[in-house]
């Protein structure tokens, strides 16, 4: 259970401290604006994002046990916060990510880290692909630039909802969504060490403000931006609160331990090391902890921005902390030209984030995996959209676990690295 820090910090010299200052900075670029859209896919606000980011980014790479992961907020929490605001209110939401804290810290002091390997595969790619969808269709009104007075939460009364509103589409908004969108590919595949997602956002969001868009940005929607972090707070408990939270805590508590520890087998691949699952689990306690006290929202491993810092040359925690640092200086210092970042162009990345959390370049392998395999995937995937996602990792792990009990002899897990 000891931290990776304490570990990487003996032979720390001068090469590898630059390497991860260049990692941090480049990840904290891409994690900015991640950050901000997934806060507002969430139901919270933009400034949520930031606190999260660097608070529990901060505990995650300080406490955690592996050499590179980039802790934050993710895609993967989006449509359990939404419910969770939506049901139990904001404060619900923090109380619920505090109690989810304590159950992580809990299961790390008991070496629950490796029981990751006791969930199917095929459940994990199921709901991943279901949030992805949910995601996806979230961010439909933001980018055709729809007038609707309320969203729907229920799936298909959604889309129902967003065709009614075709007739107020914002072809300025759609133009600026759709180009933000290529730009990004576009600089991902032409320079994939730019921090191509701060750029494109940024340079559509310019156009916006120059040419005088009739396109939302988060000022105009949201507005001001503070420019510190909030002071600490214990959230308001109570027994009967906190008996009514317990299913989204455990829920968070779930998504935040899978998704930390996916994560970090994926670094532990990219980098050739070996995490420790049980440091993460408690990291990632302390994390939302953290995150919870300073009014933030659930946090946890962030597969794509680890990724990132691995391909920009971290490697140690040290560019984890760089990068909840150039997060804070960009709160404090430019918090006002963040809100000028379009509306559009924040849900073409989340679009994109979603297509890449799908891991599309794998639907081929799974149509050759045994047909139990495809089944479980696809129950839950459409558990996840149609129902919600307790009930969906549920009944998968459920019928995953009679199924593995059936089988027996069953291969490891192949994790590959997904820009999740």
């Amino acid at each position: 259970m000891k931290p990776k820090i304490l570990t990487t910090l003996k032979d720390y010299d001068r090469q590898t401290f630059l390497g991860d200052i260049a990692a941090g900075v480049t990840v904290a670029m891409v994690a900015l604006p991640l950050s901000l859209a997934i806060a507002i896919a969430s139901g919270a606000s933009p400034a949520k994002g930031l606190v999260t980011a660097i608070v529990a980014g901060f505990l995650i790479s300080l406490l955690g046990g592996s050499r590179v992961q980039i802790g934050g907020p993710t895609g993967a929490f989006i449509v359990v916060v939404f419910g969770i605001i939506a049901e139990q209110g904001y404060d619900g939401l923090v109380l619920a990510t505090f109690m989810a804290g304590a159950i992580l810290l809990v299961a790390g002091a008991l070496r629950a880290g490796r029981l990751i390997q006791l969930v199917p595969e095929p459940v994990i790619n199921g709901f991943t692909i279901g949030i992805a969808i949910i995601i996806a269709t979230s961010q439909l009104q933001s980018l055709f630039g729809l007038t609707l007075a309320e969203v729907p939460a229920e799936f298909f009364t959604k889309l129902g909802a967003l065709w009614t509103a075709g007739h107020t589409l914002n072809p300025s908004a759609l133009l600026i969504g759709l180009v933000t969108m290529v730009l990004i590919v576009w600089l991902r595949r032409l320079a994939p060490r730019l921090p191509g997602l701060i750029v494109a956002v940024a340079a559509t969001s310019a156009v916006v403000a120059l040419a005088g868009l009739p396109v939302d940005t988060i000022h105009s929607r949201f507005g001001d931006l503070p420019r510190s972090l909030p002071m600490p707070a214990m959230p308001e408990v109570s027994l009967a609160r906190m008996r009514e939270l317990l299913p989204d805590a455990f829920l968070i508590a779930f998504l935040a331990g899978v998704e930390s520890l996916l994560s970090a087998m994926v670094a532990d691949r990219m980098v050739a090391g070996r995490h420790r699952p049980n440091a993460e689990l408690i990291a990632q306690g302390a994390a939302n902890l953290g995150s919870a006290l300073f009014g933030g929202l659930p946090a946890t491993g962030a597969i794509a921005r680890t990724a990132t810092n691995v391909r920009a040359g971290g490697r140690t925690p040290v560019a984890g902390l760089v990068h909840a640092a150039t997060i804070l200086i960009v709160m404090l210092v430019a918090a006002p030209l963040a809100g000028y970042l379009a509306m559009p162009a924040l849900a073409g990345l989340l679009i994109l984030t979603a297509w890449n959390m799908s891991e599309p370049h794998r639907w081929r392998g799974y149509l050759k995996d045994r047909r139990s395999d495809q089944v479980l995937l696809l129950l839950t995937l459409v558990l996840t959209v149609v129902t919600d996602l307790a009930v969906a990792i549920g009944v998968g792990v459920a019928v995953g676990l009679a199924l593995r009990l059936r089988r027996r002899n069953v291969p490891p897990s192949d994790w590959t690295p997904p820009e999740r």
